[in-house]
């Protein structure tokens, strides 16, 4: 009997990708047994967050920080987590790139811009601490990372590639971006009491407006003489024409992705780096991600019930745009709930639900409003924000009584 090519799909499987799946299931495995091992022994020889900050200005303590402020927008704040999700990331691209089944949802929502995207991104980040880092005090935390989840990406995908638009990116991320939040965070959020994601997002939002005006009046600034229009084709590619059935599969997919749209990667493989490499962190010394508050666990399966019920209730939304931000919650308004609240059920469950309620038509609603030449997700900046403000002191009214 002739064996079909469906049929044949694992015996024509490339030793590459035999590869890479043995290694990520080999990666899954050593964080299973690392979580059951003798914690005390890992504690007392990996540092925890307290330990990174009280150590600055000590240049690894520095590389510590920077490095944590790639996962940050994600609320774990550990090298493990950034490495693991820049890891990921590439792995996407490479897959994309060379049309592998296995890809997930195209990276950078198949634009082929992610080379440029992170190049920006990570610039912007290195300029950002470069100029604010002195900010950073043992008892100061400061958004250093706002740059590299914000403006850069959004220039990149808004103009295309080339090293004009993601230098200039970059730079203004560092010079508008970074200090407009910690305006926000240090003169509005910390003297009102206020979640200081408040203070990131509706920073990354003044910012990234004044930039897309200056973008408007100054156009040399994304724009050469010379048209890159005929670079962007080579940059994408070839597009995936199938339709969704938005079935089970897809639903659990794109829960996953939602935990790296946030630095515009929105892909699986992303954020099963960032994931992996959080609960790495968290095998070694639990005090160590998300700013040594030990709610990693409480956390991402908050985030996840977030995701999972705003996809259910907005499925039909996805179905007719073909994106919708389901992933607000996840980076706002839960990880918020949790370290202003707590990591009880009660706390998980509302925040969970009326974050996914709430924050993606507000993002949508706004976001219809922008001028044409302004990024959309200044729209879901704005709802973070928004959305925030009002739910968490609900849900400290919702648990006192």
């Amino acid at each position: 009997m002739e064996i079909t090519p469906e049929k044949n799909r694992f015996a024509q499987r490339s030793p590459v990708d035999t590869a890479i799946i043995l290694l990520m299931i080999g990666t899954a495995l050593l964080i299973i047994w690392l979580s059951f091992t003798n914690r005390t022994f890992w504690e007392a020889h990996w540092p925890g967050y307290s330990d990174m900050v009280s150590a600055l200005p000590q240049p690894s303590a520095w590389l510590r920080w920077v490095l944590g402020d790639i996962s940050e927008v994600a609320f774990y704040k550990h090298e493990f987590a950034s490495i693991g999700l820049l890891a990921g990331a590439y792995l996407a691209y490479w897959a994309n790139r060379t049309g592998k089944s296995w890809q997930g949802f195209a990276i950078c929502y198949g634009t082929g811009l992610w080379p440029w995207l992170i190049t920006s991104s990570l610039l912007g980040l290195l300029l950002s601490n470069l100029l604010w880092g002195w900010t950073v005090t043992a008892d100061s935390w400061q958004p250093t990372f706002v740059a590299f989840v914000s403006l850069p990406a959004a220039m990149v995908l808004m103009f295309g590639g080339g090293w004009k638009v993601t230098i200039n990116g970059a730079i203004m991320g560092a010079v508008l971006v970074t200090p407009i939040c910690l305006l926000m965070v240090n003169y509005v959020c910390n003297p009102l009491g206020l979640p200081v994601v408040i203070g990131n997002v509706s920073g990354m939002a003044i910012a990234s407006v004044i930039a897309f005006v200056l973008c408007r009046y100054l156009p040399s600034l994304v724009k050469s003489a010379e048209s890159d229009l005929a670079e962007k084709p080579s940059e994408a590619p070839p597009a995936n024409t199938r339709t969704p059935d938005y079935g089970v599969i897809w639903t659990l997919r794109r829960i996953l992705a939602d935990f790296s749209e946030a630095p515009f990667f929105g892909n699986e493989l992303a954020s099963i780096g960032l994931i992996l490499g959080a609960l790495l962190a968290y095998s070694l010394n639990p005090s160590s991600p998300v700013y040594g508050s030990g709610l990693l666990p409480q956390l991402i399966g908050a985030q996840a019930l977030t995701s999972a019920i705003g996809i259910m209730i907005w499925r039909r939304q996805w179905m007719l745009r073909g994106w919708y931000p389901t992933y607000i919650p996840l980076v706002s308004v839960v990880p918020a709930a949790l370290l202003t609240h707590g990591g009880s059920w009660q706390v998980i469950a509302s925040s969970a639900l009326l974050g996914a309620l709430i924050a993606p038509p507000l993002a949508c609603a706004i976001a219809k409003r922008l001028p044409a030449d302004m990024h959309a997700y200044i729209g879901n900046v704005l709802s973070m924000a928004i959305s925030t403000l009002l739910i968490i002191p609900l849900i400290g009214w919702l648990i006192a009584n």
